[in-house]
């Protein structure tokens, strides 16, 4: 039995070569061809990112996509190297894409999205630069070993310690840029629980796609790592998408944001007491009411006005085609804000231009020069900043010195018509 059975196997073995043989050719056109599909899709998604880029422009979507783009890049020479062998040439350009620039552009990205600090991103800026220059020196002119063949090549398989430490660091900075930017989004799901969701599912897609990119990149893993590659771009693809499709606030509308900036009614919705917080008799009401004609029994004249030290601005903001609405959407919330946490802002609207549908002017009066100040540093105004970015083609800034004002006692309500 045992005899007849290594017979049959000897005279089979032609066979089952044969089969081998066939089945590896099989193998070798599936990889080809998928090869061939993920880089079409990638270059696909990467056109559409760059469109969307450009009618959104912001930092953040210009480095996103040109994550993309690298990743695409590396999809586009990993196609040759498995209709052909990798080569030293296609190694290094799928290195670069997917375990330098890929990650690491999506690291920077997320941090001029979720992070207000501009010294904070200044830093990250100087770190990317660092991380781009050096490593990419390394992987270009570092000696390779090892032979090559038509799967997705590891990096530890023909880099040394050098460039696997650059890589190393290149990959933990992404990591940690992205779960930096989750931790600082999270922290406002408390008090807008809805933009922060969004904001953080961004962050998430972003954390997502440099994680594919890194597994990738050390590991190889054949085909599986061709069908990682295409998800990574389409986590990028879905992350520029929501970002740049900030959600509307269903509870704070534009025509309740612009109410509730000057009137009373915003102020009771907020659980505040009309009477604690609206004192009747102030001196202001008594020169006002002294100025109508009123009848008062103090015989003390009003006081000379004192100099003014009002800071006036004027914004003139043009807008994207298209961008209007979501423009407001930002405008509104931040008035409603400032109406709500600046008492040293006295004036604080957003108007439309009938005769330019594209522009919007944001009219603004300040106690004085601290209270510009620190309006400007207020976590809202710094949103409104970064939300308006991708909506805004154009800014102009005019500033204001007041030398003479008339001004009705109600013009806050009719500026914030109910």
């Amino acid at each position: 039995m045992p005899a007849g059975f290594a017979r049959s196997v000897r005279l089979g073995s032609p066979f089952v070569r044969i089969v081998a043989r066939k089945c590896s050719i099989i193998s070798g056109m599936v990889e080809v061809g998928l090869a061939f599909v993920c880089a079409l899709v990638a270059w696909s998604a990467t056109a559409a990112l760059a469109a969307r880029c450009h009618r959104n422009p912001s930092l953040h979507a210009w480095a996103w996509t040109g994550s993309a783009l690298a990743v695409t890049i590396a999809l586009s020479a990993a196609f040759p190297g498995a209709l052909l062998d990798f080569s030293e040439v296609t190694f290094r350009i799928f290195q670069i894409g997917v375990g330098l620039l890929g990650p690491l552009l999506l690291g920077w990205g997320a941090v001029e999205y979720a992070i207000g600090s501009a010294r904070a991103r200044f830093g990250v800026r100087l770190v990317v630069t660092t991380l781009t220059i050096v490593p990419l020196v390394i992987l270009i002119l570092d000696r390779l070993r090892g032979r090559y063949d038509n799967g997705y090549p590891a990096a530890s398989d023909h880099y040394d310690v050098i460039p696997m430490t650059a890589l190393a660091l290149v990959h933990g900075f992404a990591l940690i840029a992205v779960l930096t930017c989750a931790i600082v989004v999270a922290r406002d799901l408390r008090d807008r629980p809805r933009a922060a969701r969004h904001r953080l599912s961004v962050v998430g897609l972003a954390g997502a796609a440099v994680l594919l990119e890194v597994l990738v990149s050390r590991f190889g893993l054949d085909i599986l790592g061709q069908l990682l590659l295409v998800g990574a771009v389409a986590c990028v693809w879905g992350t520029l998408t929501r970002a740049v499709s900030p959600p509307r606030d269903r509870n704070h509308g534009r025509r309740r944001g612009r109410r509730s900036a000057g009137s009373r009614a915003a102020r009771e919705d907020d659980g505040f007491d009309d009477e604690e917080d609206e004192p009747f008799d102030t001196e202001e009401d008594d020169v006002r009411r002294k100025r109508r004609g009123a009848d008062y029994d103090d015989p003390e004249p009003a006081p000379p006005p004192r100099p003014s030290r009002l800071r006036g601005i004027i914004t003139i903001y043009t807008l994207a085609e298209g961008h209007g609405d979501a423009f407001d959407d930002c405008a509104d919330e931040v008035v409603e804000e400032v109406a709500r946490h600046e008492p040293d802002t006295l004036l604080f609207a957003c108007h439309t231009v009938p005769s330019a549908p594209s522009q919007r002017i944001v009219y603004a009066i300040y106690r004085d020069q601290l209270a510009y100040e620190e309006h400007e540093q207020q976590p809202h105004v710094l949103e409104f900043e970064r939300r308006r970015a991708p909506h805004v083609v154009a800014t102009n800034v005019i500033e204001l010195a007041l030398s003479g004002a008339s001004a009705a006692d109600n013009l806050a309500g009719m500026l914030m018509p109910r």
